[in-house]
């Protein structure tokens, strides 16, 4: 297929690369390219595109090799790629990028329920001395004064916000938000269905009628429009033969004729799928699900024995928990129910959403606490549900209430109510 490279994007990634392969005379190059944008719009497709076109090849990390359970080997893995690339460069003679995809997977927080592991920090850490140090990456145990060949990095995601802040300074790496606009699009959507001609005016219509859909919903489109010849197929063969028939089968492999690609089909099953994603969107069967589970638990939990909370969040207190991000502990009654449920209500009627963790002794002096809700709470009867059955769960742990304002992503309230017997 002819596929398209956006022009903007083409220029932003040649440009990153060759200028980390030349010397500039006082100019501090950042070694990563960070690219982000919404969800399937094409920005590790565009990449390999630009790779090819360029004849750069590739090492690649996946963001889900950021993790692991021993602490330490995602951040060996990115040394030692890095090392491997920058070998290649020296052996073959050419441009090499080390590239990670979804960074922010593999090592941002989105929220309090995202634990913030060692491998995270050392994931992060690593980059960050990488970024400040390209020609002087160790592994482990072992020093080499050998300098390396600087390697550019370049790293895609959605959201790079919830990375740590100092990785994406300036400096260390340059940011490139890529959103393709209507000609881009027309451009993209053109080259996936080069082979079905569609026309210019046809294709541009297409993207006019889905305009708000990234670049992947015209490729399951397109894919989608094949599932009426394969379904034929099906029934043609038999669903007892099928499997005879596709894997391992002596006869020739079942040839499809051109599906319907009229604009008028495509717009038809663009619409199904865009309903599914709509039903989707608006199916909360696990909040549903997590809600009756939640009753279940309250019902049949013991009640559980607890030590004095915090005051109830007051305007002043929740102005002050809004600048400083966190609220400051004061010993009150020791009566739960009137203290908690005054604290709930407040924090619901100001519109903040309400999480509980807990922490046993140990961790508890690092910090290491733990979510117990799935998802964060705006109902007054959950929260009160789910908190009493988490003092029942984690009796003898420490228990405390969160309150979250969503759209500012942030904590406006982090109170105690349950502490191990003894513990001030």
């Amino acid at each position: 297929m002819g596929y398209y490279i956006a022009p903007r994007f083409l220029d932003k990634l040649a440009v990153h690369i060759t200028k980390n392969f030349l010397k500039l005379p006082g100019v501090r190059v950042p070694v990563i390219l960070g690219i982000h944008g919404r969800k399937g719009e094409g920005k590790t497709f565009q990449c390999q595109l630009v790779f090819e076109k360029m004849g750069i090849e590739v090492t690649n990390i996946s963001g889900g090799e950021l993790e692991s359970p021993d602490a330490g080997d995602p951040a060996r893995l990115i040394r030692l790629r890095y090392r491997e690339t920058a070998e290649l460069i020296k052996v073959r003679g050419k441009m090499c990028v080390l590239m990670i995809n979804d960074l922010d997977a593999g090592a941002g927080r989105f929220d309090e329920g995202t634990q913030y592991t060692v491998n995270t920090q050392l994931v992060n850490a690593t980059l960050m001395n990488i970024a400040d140090n390209p020609t002087d990456v160790q592994l482990p145990g072992s020093y080499d004064s050998t300098p390396l060949h600087r390697v550019p990095i370049i790293v895609t995601g959605n959201d790079f916000s919830t990375l740590y802040a100092p990785l994406i300074r300036d400096g260390r790496m340059e940011k490139f938000y890529w959103e393709p606009d209507r000609d881009d699009k027309v451009g993209i959507v053109k080259g996936i269905f080069e082979s079905d001609g569609l026309s210019q005016r046809e294709v541009e219509q297409l993207v006019d009628t889905f305009v708000n859909q990234s670049i992947d919903f015209f490729s399951a489109l397109r894919s989608r429009i094949y599932d009426e010849q394969i379904r034929n197929y099906i029934h043609q063969v038999g669903f007892e033969q099928v499997s005879l028939s596709v894997v391992n089968s002596v006869e020739r492999p079942p040839e499809f004729k051109k599906p319907d690609f009229r604009l008028s089909h495509l717009i038809e099953s663009g619409n199904i799928l865009v309903s599914e994603q709509k039903r989707v969107e608006n199916s909360h069967l696990v909040d549903d699900y997590n809600r009756l589970n939640r009753g279940r638990n309250s019902q049949s939990a013991p009640p559980a024995t607890v030590t004095p909370i915090s005051q109830p969040l007051s305007n002043a207190a929740t102005q002050e928990a809004k600048t400083n991000g966190f609220q400051k502990q004061e010993v009150s009654s020791p009566h739960l129910t009137l203290e908690i449920q005054a604290q709930i209500r407040e924090l619901l009627a100001q519109g903040y959403k309400i999480s509980i963790e807990h922490v046993d002794e140990r961790r508890f002096r690092t910090g290491s606490w733990q979510t117990c809700v799935h998802s964060h709470i705006d109902a007054e009867s959950d929260a009160i549900s789910n908190l009493e059955s988490t003092l029942a769960e984690y009796n003898g742990e420490y228990v405390r209430l969160v309150g979250i304002d969503t759209k500012a992503k942030r904590r406006v309230l982090e109170t105690i109510i349950q502490r191990p017997n003894g513990k001030n």
